[in-house]
C-alpha cells in the first residue's frame, strides 16, 4: 500500500486506541474496585446499551473480515456462516438468556454451582470456559495480523507477530484497568462504528450495480471462474462425503456454540433484570441481522468487483476481502476516495478486534478467578482478592492467545471461529441445558457433560486436517490426521450431550430436588435473583 494510506490508517487506528484507553482510563478512576463492578459492570447498563454491546461482542474480526472473505471466494457456501451465526441468537433468546441471568451471578458456573456440588462443577465449568475463550482470541489476533500486513503493504511476518503482540497488550490494558464497564462502552462504540462502516460499504456496492441485486450475483459468478456453481451449493462442502459431513458438522457448531461462549453469557448480567436481558437480545438480534444481511452483499461484491484472484493473492484465506473492496469502491489503489475508504474500513476492523477481544479476556479471567481460584481457595477469597487474581489471569490469557495467534496466522478466521463454536457447544451446552431443564441431573452428569464434550472436541481437532497432513494445516510437515472432518461438532456435541446422561444415570449420587425446585422457580420468576 502507499504511504498515503499508511499514514491516514494508522492515524486513525492511533484515534480510536486513544478514545478508548480514555474510556478505560476514566471508568478506571471512577469505580469502586468491587466483584460486581469489575465482572458486571455494576449490573447498571439499559437493554438498549447491552443490546449495542452484545453485538459489538458478536459481530467480530470473523464476521467482518473472514464471512465475506469466504463468500468472495465460495459464493454460496460462504453464507452457512451467515446463516449459522444468525440463527443461533433464536436459541439464545429461547432456552438460555433469562434464564441464565436469573440463575447465575458472573459466570456460566454460578448456574450449575445452584444445585450442584459447587468445586467440581466450578472447576469443570472454568477450565472449558477458558478454552473456547483462547479458541475465540487466536480467531481475533490471527484477523489483526492479517489486517496490518495488508496495510503496510506486504505478508511481513514480523509485522503481523508485532501487529499481535499489540493487540494482546492493549486487551490486558483495558481488562485490568477498566473492567466490564470499560469493555462494555468500548464494544458499544465499536459496533456504531462496525454498522455505520458497514451501511456505507453497502450502498456503494448497490450504487455500482445501479440497485440490482441479480447483476450483482451474476458478476460476482462471472468474475469467480466457477460460472453458476458459484451461485449453488457445493464449491466448499460438495465435494465428496467427507466435506458434506464437515458441512453438517459447521452448521450444528455455528447453531448451537453462541449459547455456550462464556463471553456472550456473561453479558446477562450486566443488566438488571431477566426482562432487560431479554430486551437486550432482541436489539441484538436485530443490529446483528442487519450487519449479516450486509456481509452478504459486500462477499459478493468482492467477488464481483476486486475478484478472487486478487483477494487470494492478498490474504490466502481470504481475510483481507473487504479492505481490497473499500480500496476500489473509493476509487482505486491511488486514488483519495480509495485511500480514505481503505483505511476508515481497515481501522474500524481493527477497532472490531480490540473490542471482541477486551470482552473475551474479561470472560475468561472471570472463569479463572471466580471458577477456579475462588474454588481452590474458598475460605482465603475475598472479593477483592478475586478481582486482583482475574487483572493477573488477563495478562497470563494474553500471553496464551499471542502465542497461538502467531502460529496460526495463515488461517481463515471465521473458520477458528468455528472451532470455538464447536467447543462451546459440546462442552458448555449440554451441562447448561441438563441443569437448567433435567430434574435428576447430578454432580457427576455435570463433570462428565463438560469433559465429555471438551476432551473430544479438542482431541479431534488435533487428529484433524487443521492441524496436520496438508498444506493449509498448522504444521503442514507432519501427518498424524486421523479424523477426518475439519469441524468436530458432529461428533463432540452428542457426545457431551451423551456423558451428560451416562454421568447421571450411573451416578449413586440422589438427585437433589428440592434445589432443582428452587433453580426451576428462580430461572422462571427471578425470585432470589442476584
Amino acid at each position: 500500500m502507499t504511504g498515503n494510506h499508511q499514514t491516514l490508517a494508522l492515524l486513525l487506528f492511533s484515534a480510536f486506541v486513544a478514545v478508548t484507553l480514555a474510556i478505560t482510563t476514566w471508568v478506571s478512576r471512577n469505580r469502586h474496585g468491587s466483584a460486581e463492578e469489575f465482572y458486571a459492570g455494576g449490573r447498571l447498563f439499559s437493554p438498549m446499551e447491552n443490546g449495542f454491546a452484545i453485538s459489538g461482542d458478536y459481530m467480530s474480526a470473523a464476521s467482518f473480515l473472514g464471512v465475506t472473505g469466504l463468500i468472495s471466494l465460495y459464493g454460496y457456501d460462504g453464507l452457512l456462516y451467515v446463516v449459522g451465526f444468525l440463527v443461533a441468537w433464536l436459541v439464545v433468546l429461547f432456552l438460555v438468556a433469562e434464564l441464565v441471568r436469573n440463575c447465575g451471578r458472573f459466570t456460566l458456573a454460578d448456574v450449575l454451582a445452584a444445585r450442584m456440588s459447587e468445586r467440581p462443577v466450578r472447576i469443570a465449568a472454568g477450565t472449558s470456559s477458558v478454552t473456547v475463550s483462547v479458541l475465540y482470541l487466536v480467531a481475533q489476533m490471527v484477523g489483526a495480523g492479517s489486517l496490518v500486513a495488508l496495510l503496510l503493504g506486504g505478508t511481513s511476518e514480523a509485522a503481523q507477530a508485532w501487529t499481535v503482540i499489540g493487540v494482546g497488550a492493549l486487551m490486558v490494558i483495558y481488562v485490568s484497568l477498566g473492567g466490564m464497564r470499560a469493555t462494555t462502552w468500548i464494544q458499544i462504540v465499536k459496533a456504531v462504528l462496525l454498522l455505520s462502516g458497514a451501511i456505507a460499504l453497502t450502498v456503494l456496492v448497490l450504487v455500482r450495480f445501479h440497485g440490482d441485486i441479480n447483476q450483482l450475483l451474476r458478476s460476482a459468478a462471472e468474475r469467480s471462474g466457477h460460472g453458476d456453481a458459484f451461485l449453488a451449493p457445493g464449491l466448499k462442502y460438495g465435494g465428496d462425503w467427507t466435506a458434506r459431513f464437515d458441512f453438517i458438522s459447521l452448521g450444528l457448531a455455528l447453531v448451537l456454540g453462541t449459547a455456550g461462549l462464556p463471553h456472550i453469557l456473561s453479558r446477562f448480567y450486566t443488566v438488571p433484570t431477566a426482562r432487560a436481558a431479554r430486551r437486550s437480545v432482541i436489539w441484538s438480534i436485530g443490529l446483528i441481522g442487519g450487519f449479516y444481511l450486509m456481509t452478504i452483499v459486500l462477499g459478493f461484491g468482492a467477488a464481483a468487483i476486486v475478484g478472487p484472484e486478487a483477494v487470494r493473492g492478498s490474504n490466502a484465506a481470504g481475510n483481507t476481502a473487504v479492505p481490497l473492496l473499500a480500496l476500489d469502491l473509493g476509487g482505486g489503489a491511488n486514488s483519495t476516495g480509495g485511500t480514505v475508504l481503505f483505511a476508515i474500513v481497515a481501522a474500524v476492523a481493527f477497532a472490531t478486534i480490540l473490542a471482541v477481544v477486551a470482552g473475551i479476556t474479561l470472560a475468561s479471567s472471570a472463569s479463572v478467578a471466580h471458577d477456579l481460584y475462588a474454588s481452590l481457595r474458598r475460605r482465603h477469597a475475598k472479593p477483592r482478592s478475586e478481582v486482583a487474581v482475574a487483572r493477573a489471569a488477563a495478562v497470563g490469557i494474553g500471553v496464551v492467545a499471542i502465542a497461538l495467534g502467531l502460529l496460526a496466522r495463515d488461517l481463515n478466521v471465521a473458520f477458528l471461529v468455528g472451532l470455538a463454536f464447536a467447543v462451546a457447544a459440546s462442552a458448555n451446552l449440554p451441562v447448561l441445558l441438563y441443569s437448567l431443564f433435567w430434574r435428576s441431573f447430578t454432580t457427576r452428569g455435570a463433570m462428565w457433560a463438560v469433559y465429555g464434550g471438551l476432551v473430544p472436541a479438542l482431541l479431534l481437532v488435533l487428529l484433524s486436517p487443521v492441524v496436520s497432513g496438508s498444506p493449509e494445516s498448522l504444521f503442514p510437515g507432519v501427518d498424524f490426521q486421523y479424523f477426518p472432518l475439519q469441524n468436530p461438532g458432529l461428533v463432540s456435541i452428542p457426545l457431551g450431550f451423551l456423558a451428560g446422561w451416562l454421568g447421571t444415570v450411573t451416578s449413586a449420587e440422589q438427585p437433589n430436588e428440592a434445589k432443582h425446585a428452587e433453580t426451576e422457580v428462580r430461572a422462571l420468576t427471578g425470585a432470589g435473583a442476584v
